[in-house]
């Protein structure tokens, strides 16, 4: 049975979000997957519509999104939808929106050096069979330094500083570069690189996403039928409430 994919682009421009939109779906459907693709964020309005995917790929570079949206997004997720996407179409996203940084794990805060700069990515052998194979590899691009949630599996970094600034006397850091987590039923999948869609269409980063993306497609199927957990804003205005996480396994 063929899945279903959402993906929705927009924001900043120069992450070039249509061409990777175009990248995203052309992986999908090699893929079977059924592919919609979309420009406004008002996809999110229908929470059911969203809980009947498989798979949303957001790639939405700041911007400000209605905190409903946001809701529906992650009940979805809860639900077992996965969610899946690169740099800062993902975890740059709605920077007033503390429940999207909470649910993607992680935003970012800094490239040192911006475009142009050379950096290895370091896969790491870890208990996910996801970038098993994949070498070490160079990338000349944006180096995220993001602030990440600890409950992640790293999957991949890269070593800081590699550029001289107020960081580098911190000392070395392994910045996580790909990373997954869990959102109640739903499985969460980040690749920081991605800043234009060339960088997208390497063989090592398109090998990533396609490997990310038809992981977290994989969660309906295998914890869709538990009992998800409820998102809900508390009557006294103080945020966002989250009841009955219950087993995330």
């Amino acid at each position: 049975m063929k899945k279903n994919a959402l993906i929705v682009w927009g924001g900043w421009d120069g992450h070039e979000p249509e061409q990777v939109a175009n990248i995203f779906k052309g992986i999908l459907e090699e893929e079977n997957f059924i592919v919609e693709v979309s420009n406004s964020l008002d996809s999110y309005a229908d929470a059911e519509k969203l809980k009947s995917l498989d798979l949303i790929v957001p790639h939405w570079t700041m911007g400000h999104i209605e905190k409903s949206y946001v809701q529906n997004i992650s009940s979805a997720i809860m639900s077992g939808v996965g969610l899946a996407g690169c740099h800062g179409g993902m975890c740059d996203s709605f920077r007033n929106n503390v429940d999207w940084q909470f649910m993607t794990g992680g935003n970012w805060v800094a490239h040192p050096g911006n475009d142009g700069v050379e950096y290895m990515v370091n896969v790491k052998h870890s208990s996910s069979p996801l970038l098993q194979d994949i070498p070490d590899f160079k990338v000349v691009s944006e180096q995220y330094y993001l602030h990440v949630d600890p409950a992640v599996e790293v999957l991949a970094t890269t070593r800081f500083p590699v550029i001289d600034g107020p960081h580098a006397a911190n000392g070395a850091v392994d910045m996580p570069v790909v990373w997954t987590k869990r959102w109640g039923s739903g499985r969460v999948f980040y690749n920081s690189l991605g800043h234009v869609a060339n960088i997208v269409a390497m063989p090592e980063v398109s090998k990533i996403m396609r490997r990310g993306f038809l992981w977290a497609a994989e969660g309906k199927t295998l914890y869709g039928t538990k009992e998800v957990n409820t998102f809900a804003t508390s009557g006294n205005g103080s945020g966002t409430v989250y009841t009955g996480m219950g087993d995330s396994q």
